[in-house]
């Protein structure tokens, strides 16, 4: 069986090989090594940074419109320019500054001569040169991508504040007066026997507003249903005290997905959850005795000052609401 000879003749779009080989016109390199103008080369680069600029004055125009509020049309404006600098910079780039021109090998012997290692040696040395002279791009385009990458976090910012313990924590605290949506305190004696009250705690008022006037607490896992069984309450350990004059105090929130409990029996001592009709035990430290439900209603710790107004001691005595990923069962 004959070998067959390596082909002769002028290379075909078939004798395709990598980039970097010797292209019709005898020579390697990039768009700008064929073109041989220094000036226009310095052009086409300026413009490259050029547009990279652009995308970063647009990322950091909009890092300091997320950081000042947000306004919609702005950030719509700002993001464009970020983004169409970006990509208009990676256009020029790879017109005027990467191979176009068909690159082609003509097959032959694997072993190299001295000829094509010398040539493969300049070729080395000029790629470095290209590279070098790269920097300026590189490091627009970076800055570019930086100060994009940045400015995305600040969306971030729209989601709200960290939540901290705020998942686990509500306005109450020492001295906290439990107040109704039309923002009046609550004294002991509005609740009747068997009765049942919505309360809220009071926010006090903002010291920078003298006109300003104590207000209910608008977050959603404040809402607290103060009842006065006619049944002594079970203290649970450590909550002795809890129930002054025969008052009780529980989250409204049910431990199952959070709906409100308002339904009171006043004949068993029960609250009922109208959503999925979990029970809890009023008597027994709101304990849950039915349903899906299964821990009890956080209990608010209260205490009935000087005046006669209903005082919160503290917090509840655990977060209010439907259970989340690190909360104690």
């Amino acid at each position: 069986m004959s070998e067959h000879p390596p082909p002769s003749g002028p290379a075909t779009p078939d004798d395709r090989g990598c980039l970097g080989c010797e292209g019709p016109d005898g020579r390697v390199g990039d768009a700008d090594a064929a073109a041989g103008d220094p000036a226009e080369t310095r052009r086409s680069e300026m413009a490259v940074a050029s547009a990279f600029l652009l995308s970063t004055l647009g990322a950091i125009g909009l890092g300091v419109v997320y950081w000042r509020g947000g306004q919609v049309q702005f950030e719509g404006l700002l993001l464009a320019v970020a983004l169409g600098g970006l990509g208009l910079g990676f256009v020029l780039w790879a017109r005027r500054f990467m191979p176009h021109q068909p690159v082609v090998e003509a097959r032959h012997p694997i072993a190299s001569t001295e000829e094509e290692v010398d040539r493969f040696r300049q070729e080395y040395e000029q790629g470095e040169l290209l590279l070098g002279r790269r920097k300026l791009l590189v490091r627009s385009a970076g800055l570019a991508l930086a100060t994009l990458g940045a400015a995305l976090l600040f969306p971030i910012r729209s989601l709200g504040p960290r939540p901290g313990r705020g998942l686990k924590s509500t306005p109450y605290q020492r001295g906290t007066y439990l107040v109704t949506a039309e923002n009046e305190r609550v004294r002991a004696d509005d609740v009747n026997v068997n009765g049942v009250l919505t309360v809220f705690p009071e926010v006090a008022p903002d010291p920078d507003d003298p006109e300003a006037e104590p207000r209910p607490a608008a977050q959603a896992d404040s809402p607290t249903l103060l009842i006065r069984p006619d049944t002594e309450v079970v203290a649970r350990k450590g909550r002795e005290g809890w129930t002054p004059d025969g008052l009780v105090a529980y989250s409204k929130l049910c431990t199952h997905v959070g709906c409100p409990v308002g339904l009171y029996q006043a004949d068993e001592h029960l609250l009922l959850c109208p959503c999925h009709q979990s029970t809890f035990d009023v008597l027994d430290g709101a304990r849950a005795v039915f349903g899906p439900a299964t821990r009890s209603l956080p209990q608010l710790p209260i205490a009935i000052d000087a005046e006669g107004f209903v005082v919160a001691r503290g917090d509840f005595s655990a977060p209010t609401g439907a259970g989340f990923w690190d909360r104690d069962r």
